[in-house]
C-alpha cells in the first residue's frame, strides 16, 4: 500500500500524450464488517483504472492496510485536517472530487447511507459527496444486518440518493457475518468491478458512436 501523498500531488502535470488514460476511479470504504473485502475491491480496479482510496474511521477496524496494492494511496479523516493548515491551501475532498471520474463506496454502511440521504457531511467520504459534480457517476453497494436492510429508514434514504442519481449495486443474500441469514451482504468485489467498467466502457462506446 502507498502511503498518503501530500495533496498538492493529486493535480496531475500536463499530459502531452494524446493516448487515452486510464479510468480514474475513487473507492470508498464505511463502517461495515464487509470492508474487510475492500483490498480485493482496491486490486480488481487497480490494474484496469488509476484508483486512489478513502476510508471512514470506522472501516478502518475492518481494512488489512497490506492487503491494498502497493500503487492505491489510502486517505481518512486524519489526511482531510492535515493537509490544511491555512487559506489557499488544497482542500483535501475538494481534489478527490475533481480527480476522481467515478466514486463506489463499497462497502455502504446503513450510518453513512443515512447521512448522504440527509446530506451530513461530518467526515472526508461524505463530504466528497456533498461536494461531487453529479454529472459524474456514484455507485453504492450498501452491506448491513437484514433488519437493517429492511427497515423503513432504509428506503426513505435509497429514494433519496436515487434521486441524486447514484446507481445501487443491490446487496444479496447469505449468512452474515452476526450469524443471521438474509439480504444486506455487500455484492462481491468482482461484480461491483464488472458493473462498474460495463457501465463506462458502455457510455465511451456510445459517444464514440454519436461521433462517427
Amino acid at each position: 500500500m502507498a502511503y498518503a501523498e501530500p495533496i498538492h500531488g493529486i493535480r496531475e502535470p500536463m499530459q502531452v500524450s494524446t493516448a487515452p488514460r486510464k479510468p480514474r476511479i475513487l473507492l470508498a470504504a464505511s463502517g461495515s464488517v464487509a470492508a474487510i473485502k475492500f483490498g480485493n475491491l482496491c486490486s480488481c480496479f487497480s490494474d484496469w483504472a488509476d484508483v486512489k482510496a478513502v476510508a471512514t474511521q470506522a472501516a478502518l477496524h475492518f481494512i488489512d492496510r497490506t492487503s491494498l496494492p502497493k500503487d492505491v494511496i489510502l486517505y481518512t479523516d486524519e489526511h482531510e485536517w492535515s493537509s490544511w493548515s491555512k487559506i489557499g491551501d488544497s482542500v483535501l475532498h475538494i481534489e478527490l472530487r475533481r480527480w476522481a471520474d467515478i466514486m463506489v463506496i463499497a462497502p455502504l454502511s446503513a450510518n453513512t447511507l443515512g447521512k448522504i440521504a440527509g446530506g451530513l457531511c461530518d467526515n472526508l467520504l461524505t463530504s466528497i459527496i456533498r461536494a461531487w459534480d453529479y454529472e459524474k457517476p456514484i455507485f453504492v453497494a450498501p452491506a448491513m444486518n437484514t433488519f437493517m436492510w429492511t427497515n423503513p429508514f432504509t428506503e426513505r434514504h435509497l429514494m433519496s440518493i436515487d434521486e441524486l442519481g447514484i446507481t445501487l449495486i443491490p446487496p444479496v443474500s447469505k449468512r452474515l457475518a452476526c450469524g443471521d441469514y438474509g439480504t444486506g451482504a455487500m455484492a462481491e468485489p468482482s461484480l461491483i468491478f464488472s458493473t462498474v467498467r460495463l457501465f463506462l466502457e458502455s457510455r465511451q462506446n456510445a459517444s464514440s458512436s454519436r461521433t462517427h
